[in-house]
């Protein structure tokens, strides 16, 4: 085993200029009222990695050119498709619309473990919600389910990029199994 340089790394990845053609997971996610720019320029990198369809930046949710997610991002920026819309409700009715199944990244009194949903779920549109708050009751109400990761230690919750990045990579595991 020997450790990969960049170059060899680079040579197996996509480009800018060929990242349409990159086979996307029917996922959208929608980012509501999240305050850290670290965090968003993070979820737009692990974006990147699944590559999802889509991501809505909603609320106060700050958006590119901020610096600090620009910086983190590392140029995912222009890879991950994305909008800023103000308002998280109409966006989500608007993926209801368009057949979307809705989720919610959220402690709820019915959730699923993130790992037990299955392809019938897709395409889905994913809600992420505050750092402190995390998803509104407002949404939640508009969710078909909602989905959690368990914790085992004295905390309730991860950081909200880290438990995206986990939820999402089992997003794409599940719509790619056989």
């Amino acid at each position: 085993m020997k450790k990969l340089s960049h170059d060899e790394i680079a040579s197996k990845r996509s480009t800018i200029e060929n990242i349409h053609k990159v086979k996307k997971i029917p996922v959208a996610v929608i980012l509501n009222s999240i305050r850290s720019n670290y965090n968003v320029g993070s979820i737009f990198r692990t974006s990147d990695g699944v590559m999802i369809e889509r991501l809505v930046l909603c609320g106060y949710t700050p958006h590119p050119p901020q610096k600090e997610i620009m910086k983190t991002a590392l140029g995912s920026t222009e890879s991950v498709s994305w909008e800023y819309r103000k308002d998280a409700r109409e966006a989500v009715l608007e993926f209801r619309q368009k057949g979307y199944k809705i989720c919610a990244l959220e402690l709820t009194s019915k959730s699923l473990t993130y790992y037990k949903i299955d392809k019938g779920n897709f395409p889905l549109c994913m809600i992420v919600g505050n750092e402190i708050t995390g998803v509104s009751q407002e949404l939640i109400d508009l969710c078909d389910f909602s989905i959690e990761i368990p914790q085992f230690g004295i905390k309730q919750s991860l950081n909200v990029a880290v438990a995206y990045g986990i939820a999402v990579f089992e997003l794409r595991k599940i719509f790619d199994s056989e």
